[in-house]
């Protein structure tokens, strides 16, 4: 019997490399969503983010399309408007027509750019843009990004002087803080495949008129280094995603090392304990201190601000108050430990806080970016009475207060209690005072004056401070 004959190697590679088709990209899909359900049937939410352009388009179509055929999908798209282009509005109206025309509910998001933020306007933009997504209803955002876009991020990456995690470049999926995992279904799918689909179903798309300008780098990567590349090396694109996907893997085996380093060297109070981190080798230090900004909420820091952050943190003593600060957040030392904080709104801006602050009964007021609530409560906190027979305001502290906490002892200094408390030097100041007839009686954070305590029976009002969650006094 003849046995079969086997494939050249050129040939077999010639064929694996060929892009996917139409039906092909929709398998690909539907794989990607059948992967992520959690029960048989299950109805997955999805949500498309539609720029118009060919990549978005394409997706939202073969979802759309695989949500008809009876896939349990709930298909949505969000547009971000930026209104930086002269096209903006043209470019929403094309994406509620193409939604309207593949039946899928459209939401259009306006988002005003902030300038002179130091990220430039791309950076601005995405910031933006990724806080509508964490606003999204839906179980997935699904973005449209393919295999020639991870090899460009991949690229500038490297070019940047990217770790680890630069040189993974985007993960297929990434859950957010608040909102939908981010998804990317695409990315293992070439540039030429969406080309494909979109000719097979003849799909218009908007063009954005930056993509063409050079001057942005990622565009001259496109334009013009990739394809020299391929010339050279073909296949270039599918290797430096290949690449991608194993530095993602370490990546991964790396935030795994700075979790189990994070949990080994807590203190009780959950921070890291100083005299531990400084005992770390510098690469695992180095990796801790990234995990741990970004575990905060923050961008990834650069090289030199760790290595500044890693050189003040090895000359700190215990009673060291460090802080070395990026454009998101500060890194403090206080008492042995990191604090890593969010900046806080200036005491001076209007809108957040107010020198003083008169209360007439409210349940809550708003206080330094965050609330002050007010919990009717009996025997406990302060007396209710007292504060009904006189003017009640809320003050920042100016230096020289006093409190009497416990009837037992004498009066002291707020600064004092404040430093016995373990409150941080950076939230202090942004702590509400209570006074009642030019009396303080009570301070976040450390309690209530002796003499308006509420005794066992009576009515009281307990005071709380809830701090903005982007404060430093909240992390």
């Amino acid at each position: 019997m003849e046995r079969p004959r086997r494939k050249p190697i050129a040939e077999a590679a010639e064929q694996a490399a060929q892009p996917p088709t139409a039906s092909d990209l929709s398998a690909i899909v539907a794989r990607f969503f059948a992967a992520r359900r959690t029960a048989p049937g299950q109805t997955l939410r999805v949500c498309v983010a539609l720029s118009g352009g060919r990549d978005s388009v394409v997706l939202l179509h073969a979802l759309s399309a695989l949500a008809a055929s009876g896939v349990p999908l709930a298909v949505s798209a969000l547009h971000v408007h930026h209104g930086i282009s002269a096209n903006a509005d043209a470019w929403a109206a094309f994406c509620a027509a193409f939604c309207q025309h593949c039946a899928v509910p459209l939401l259009i998001v306006r988002v005003v750019v902030p300038q002179g933020s130091g990220e430039g306007p791309e950076g601005a933009a995405r910031r933006m843009r990724h806080a509508a997504f964490a606003e999204c209803a839906a179980d997935f955002l699904a973005l449209a990004h393919h295999r020639d876009d991870q090899a460009e991020t991949v690229l500038l990456n490297l070019l940047r002087g990217a770790g680890v995690a630069g040189a993974a470049g985007m993960l297929a999926e990434r859950p957010q803080a608040h909102g939908p995992s981010l998804v990317r279904p695409l990315l293992d799918v070439p540039r030429v495949a969406i080309e494909r689909y979109a000719g097979e179903y003849a799909l218009d798309f908007i063009s954005d008129e930056s993509n063409d300008d050079e001057h942005f780098r990622r565009n001259y990567l496109r334009r013009a280094v990739i394809p020299r590349l391929d010339e050279r090396f073909p296949g270039a694109s599918r290797s430096l995603a290949r690449a991608a996907s194993h530095c993602a893997e370490a990546s991964l085996l790396l935030d795994e090392l700075a979790a189990s380093d994070r949990a080994a060297l807590s203190a009780q109070s959950g921070r890291v304990d100083l005299a531990a981190f400084n005992a770390l080798t510098a690469g695992r230090a180095r990796n801790l201190l990234r995990w741990l900004w970004v575990d905060a909420g923050f961008r990834a820091p650069d090289t030199r601000w760790v290595d500044e952050a890693l050189r003040q943190l090895a000359n700190a003593g215990a009673l060291s108050e460090t802080c070395v600060a990026t454009v998101d957040g500060e890194l403090h030392v206080y008492r042995g430990q990191l604090h890593i904080v969010g900046h806080a709104p200036a005491l001076s801006t209007p809108a957040l806080c107010t020198p003083t602050l008169s209360w007439s009964g409210e349940a809550q007021l708003p206080w330094a970016g965050g609330q002050i609530r007010f919990v009717s409560a009996t025997g406990a906190g302060l007396r209710r009475s007292l504060l009904a027979t006189a003017d009640v305001w809320l003050a920042f502290r100016h230096g020289g207060e006093r409190l009497q906490p416990d009837a037992r002892r004498p009066r002291r200094t707020v600064r004092n209690l404040l430093r016995e408390a373990a409150i941080p030097p950076w939230e202090r100041a942004r702590l509400p005072l209570l006074w009642c007839a030019g009396q303080l009686v009570w301070v976040a954070g450390v309690g209530v004056d002796a003499a308006f305590a509420c005794p066992i029976g009576e009515a009281g009002i307990i005071p709380t401070w809830e701090a903005d969650a982007r404060s430093p006094a909240a992390r």
